[in-house]
């Protein structure tokens, strides 16, 4: 089984879906859709089997589009929405997208909230316990630096399965003592790490090799077992942001990453999400 964990979609039609920025000071928006269609036909090309749609942040905090993608394809298609950590009836947010409209997991940017501890002030508690009453899956747009949030989440929470995005942003420049504290959240049995935005780290072309000392560290915390693999645009907007074709992105983990070995790509590739989402069980139809 091949799962994407991380691919955002979007459609520019406001009466339905409107566009606009969520996190503080986002001023880019997009010039043309990027739609489910388009990447359930780059899935099918590619042999992927399933994709965790997650909500872009220049699509408000209507979780519309994930939504609506989900119902039309729910065999294909896995639904992470966006809710306001400002919002003081988020923790009612949280219900409706989850018990209305079909979505399993939300994600979260404690990254564009420099000056405060977004993710555990007092006002999230009924948050967090909502998502945790539902088994919601959550992952994390983060830095080291928020590290600690997502361990004091994990702690209160030890059942909800916590995800960090983009492998927590290291910096291979800088070594990994500033990166620590990622490191650290492996220490929490729940958090589980995406290998993906590898070629954003990097400074050398495929199989961006100045990354792979980094990425070691990390199978080497977490193991395979708590690590997913998640790419990140549909169809032609992949390279229009200039990010790797899918076709590419499979080939980093089949060929480009010399430490693993063949149990551990087939667990970052599908099986780990397999048992996160519980892709052969009842929760998903």
């Amino acid at each position: 089984m091949i799962v994407d964990t991380h691919v955002h979609v979007w459609e520019i039609d406001p009466p339905r879906y409107p566009i606009g920025p969520t996190a503080p000071n986002w001023k880019g928006l997009p010039d043309e859709p990027g739609t489910a269609d388009e990447l359930l036909a780059e899935m099918d090309d590619c042999g992927v089997d399933w994709t965790v749609l997650v909500q872009t942040s220049w699509s408000t905090w209507d979780n519309g589009y994930i939504a609506d993608s989900v119902a039309r394809f729910p065999n294909r298609f896995i639904g992470h929405g966006l809710i306001d950590p400002q919002d003081p009836a988020n923790a009612d947010q949280v219900s409706y997208w989850m018990r209305e409209r079909g979505l399993v997991g939300f994600r979260f940017h404690p990254m564009y909230y420099p000056e405060e501890k977004i993710l555990t002030s007092e006002q999230n508690r009924p948050m967090w316990d909502e998502l945790a009453a539902r088994d919601a899956v959550v992952q994390f747009h983060m830095r080291a630096d928020c590290a600690d949030q997502v361990a004091a989440i994990a702690q209160r929470h030890g059942s909800m399965k916590l995800i960090v995005d983009h492998m927590g942003y290291p910096v291979p420049a800088e070594g990994s003592a500033p990166f620590q504290p990622v490191l650290d959240l492996a220490q929490q049995s729940n958090v589980f790490l995406k290998l993906s935005a590898v070629a954003g780290r990097s400074q050398q072309p495929f199989p961006h090799e100045d990354v792979h000392p980094s990425m070691r560290t990390l199978v080497d915390a977490f193991g395979a077992e708590r690590m997913v693999w998640g790419t990140g645009y549909p169809g032609h907007h992949r390279q229009k942001n200039n990010w790797p074709t899918l076709v590419d992105e499979l080939r980093l983990i089949r060929e480009g990453l010399p430490f693993l070995n063949g149990t551990q790509r087939e667990r970052i590739l599908g099986g780990t999400a397999e048992e996160i989402w519980n892709l052969r069980g009842d929760n998903i139809s």
